[in-house]
């Protein structure tokens, strides 16, 4: 086992604003990035005071580590810590295998992928062990489901049923779908398994969020369009349940926290929204059953 170790890969974020425009320009594959967005992008971190994503990915680590007493190695797309230094850090420690999870439960196949590039151009001695999507997770389903009823249950009792819910995720380019990505049948698959696992009875929608400033088509429908439709169906409290994010960061405290809750009251609507799982205790058990399933079956590989 103690050559057996496990590397979380997530997106990455900044600590330091003064990092933006290296992260950004990453995030856009080497684009120049404008000034108008680097603008844009800084003022909704400072708005939230920073993003906690960073200390909440090593706290979920650390926790792992204790779970599964294998040491946990954790690699960031954008950011520090970067890819090649955690996988470079497993090398030292004497990894052999390394299982693979995302913190990214429907895109884990081209965090898998990124993985498997590093280790190969670096000719790294490792056997990558790798997760697939894990959106409709049993535990992870749980966990969001929780949630969700934990929320339903801040509604006045007198309007709870006819609250409505949005279960949200991350946004995509219409072209990357057209191409065969099973993003949106993923999302949906596990929007109706936090349904019915949390018995819901109120009206819910697929309801896609953080579009990108870029001006090609993205995958819909948006918040504010889904809040003006709620409204116009009667609806006067909505709870999102953001399915396609486990922890805090901008996308969440921002986008969801303030602008989307701006749109809400504009459009006469009552909005919660559920907890984020964070480093919380079911979600380290979510990755560690998929660590666990990982070193037991490369039927996982992608």
């Amino acid at each position: 086992m103690a050559e057996e170790h496990v590397l979380l890969v997530g997106h990455g974020t900044v600590e330091q604003l003064d990092e933006l425009p290296d992260f950004l320009l990453r995030i856009r594959h080497g684009r120049p990035v404008p000034d108008e967005l680097l603008r844009e992008i800084r003022r909704r971190y400072e708005a939230i005071g920073g993003s906690p994503l960073l200390s909440i990915s090593r706290e979920l680590a650390r926790k792992l580590e204790a779970e599964l007493q294998r040491p946990v190695h954790l690699g960031m797309r954008f950011s520090a810590p970067r890819l090649p230094e955690a996988l470079e850090q497993a090398a030292r420690g004497g990894a052999r295998a390394l299982d693979v999870v995302a913190l990214a439960p429907f895109s884990a196949h081209l965090y898998a992928a990124e993985a498997k590039r590093v280790v190969e151009e670096g000719r790294m001695p490792f056997e990558l062990r790798c997760a697939g999507n894990w959106g409709s997770d049993p535990v992870l389903v749980d966990a969001f489901a929780a949630a969700l009823a934990e929320t339903l249950a801040d509604v006045d009792a007198s309007r709870r049923t006819s609250a409505q819910v949005f279960f949200t995720a991350h946004s995509l380019p219409a072209a990357v779908v057209q191409k065969g990505d099973r993003y949106p049948s993923e999302v949906e698959n596990a929007a109706q398994a936090v349904a019915h696992r949390a018995h819901l009875a109120n009206r819910w929608r697929v309801v896609y969020q953080s579009q990108g400033a870029s001006s090609e088509p993205w995958l819909g429908p948006d918040l504010r369009e889904s809040f003006a439709q709620a409204k116009q169906e009667g609806a006067r409290d909505v709870v999102l349940c953001p399915i396609g994010f486990l922890s805090d960061h901008v996308e969440i405290l921002y986008d969801l926290d303030i602008e989307a809750r701006q749109w809400a009251d504009a459009a006469g609507l009552r909005m919660r929204r559920t907890r984020s799982l964070n480093a919380d205790e079911p979600l380290v058990h979510a990755l560690a059953e998929l660590a666990r399933r990982c070193a037991k079956s490369s039927e996982l590989g992608v």
